[in-house]
């Protein structure tokens, strides 16, 4: 006859496992309250908005064979490049009888702004709405950022994580939706979703069950704080200026680097540049992880200088760190600077032939020196963010 010693053996026994459970599954990337949906499992139930305003749950989906539930995200190159497979692929198996349904696991405000940069849209819900649109989707594209209580339900590691269930809701796959995360098919070389569809359609068992997602992780409310932290450390990071001349404005000018140089002429004493400033800094910041840099040249009175400096540590415009790398190889300290020559038409005409003269101007230009965009005035920052990304591209690059 066993104790109350042993019965209080095991309970302890059985808590522990509980917490190593717990611990393991926050470490690969869930909160400790998350459930890491295992093969075999029921399809967790939801009650999510899409972006056409209905609400929406397993029900819905209930007369299709199968159901996959893939989490994608506005921002994430990941899911862009496997966007362009599961559309046509969506397409191809709706008269076999699959149904998707997409959720968005992200809040918005945990992800970081240099996570932004392969994505014109963020990843709340009205910008969900404007993404599905233009990407054309096909199936519902639902918001659980608020709560994220689907994604701890089903364990989304990150964008995009795909769950396949049979007619039964039992779940028979889960992982990666292919093997590439670049956009061009040729470079796909398993297609495991595929793979598991096709096999459940012909009743058969699927090839491989589990696969290892591949994606931008999940951005779970409990990195606001981190995020947070990030900010202001970037408030405090130093801020610096430099001097230039003619020659100075020629070489950055030819752009003889892979990156993308957006140059903003500007000085304390024009309205429109202050305006306009801030969004500068944030496209900055978004585009950090890209090959991309914001050059400023002031042209206020060379002896302003400390009044420049001033302006820009309010704004601040510092040097993003994984920027200072490529400024270092180039042999130079900073991005902002302060024209010291008296021609500052000469200077505007230096960057681009069109300039017709006042500032803030703003241009952008390509490897070897190619003009891609250029505003006189006060900029529409989202316009330009816009352009900057379309040029960049949304994918990471073979």
């Amino acid at each position: 006859m066993r104790t109350f010693r042993h019965w209080l053996r095991l309970a302890y026994s059985l808590i522990c496992c509980a917490a190593i459970e717990r611990s393991l599954i926050a470490a690969e990337g869930l909160p400790a309250d998350a459930h890491e949906l295992k093969i075999g499992e029921a399809a967790p139930d939801f009650s999510l908005r899409g972006v056409d305003g209905k609400m929406y749950s397993l029900g819905d989906f209930k007369q299709a064979p199968l159901l996959i539930v893939v989490f994608l995200s506005n921002h994430c190159p990941y899911s862009h490049a496997a966007e362009t497979r599961l559309l046509p692929f969506v397409a191809e198996m709706k008269a076999r009888g699959l149904a998707v349904v997409a959720i968005n696991p992200n809040h918005p405000d945990a992800v970081r702004v240099d996570e932004l940069g392969f994505s014109k849209y963020r990843d709340s819900y009205d910008e969900m709405k404007i993404y599905a649109k233009e990407k054309g989707f096909t199936f519902p594209y639902l918001y659980d950022g608020e709560t994220q209580a689907t994604a701890k339900a089903y364990g989304c590691l990150c964008t995009p994580h795909v769950f396949l269930f049979d007619r039964d809701r039992k779940l028979r796959y889960k992982g990666r939706f292919d093997n590439s995360r670049f956009a061009d098919p040729k470079t796909v070389t398993t297609r495991d979703t595929q793979n598991a569809v096709e096999a459940l359609l012909a009743r058969k068992p699927v090839p491989v069950e589990v696969t290892t997602p591949m994606g931008c992780s999940t951005k779970w409310l409990s990195k606001l704080a981190e995020n947070s932290r990030i900010d202001q450390q970037w408030n405090h990071a130093p801020v610096s200026v430099e001097s230039i001349d003619m020659p100075g404005i020629k070489a950055l000018a030819s752009n003889d680097t892979k990156k993308l140089r957006l140059f903003n002429v500007w000085a304390t004493w024009c309205a429109p540049c202050v305006r306009e400033f801030p969004g500068l800094v944030s496209l900055s910041r978004r585009l950090s992880s890209r090959d991309f840099e914001l050059i400023t040249i002031s042209v206020d009175d060379p002896k302003e200088q400390s009044k420049v400096q001033q302006f820009l540590e309010q704004q601040h415009a510092a040097v993003p760190s994984a920027l200072q790398k490529t400024l270092t190889a180039e042999g130079r300290k900073t991005n902002n600077y302060l024209f010291t020559g008296a021609d500052a038409e000469a200077l505007l005409k230096a960057l681009d032939p069109e300039a017709p003269g006042p500032v803030p101007h703003t241009v952008l230009i390509g490897p070897g020196g190619k003009i891609l965009y250029r505003q006189t005035g006060q900029l529409d920052v989202l316009a330009l963010q816009n352009k900057v990304v379309e040029e960049l591209g949304p994918y990471y690059d073979k």
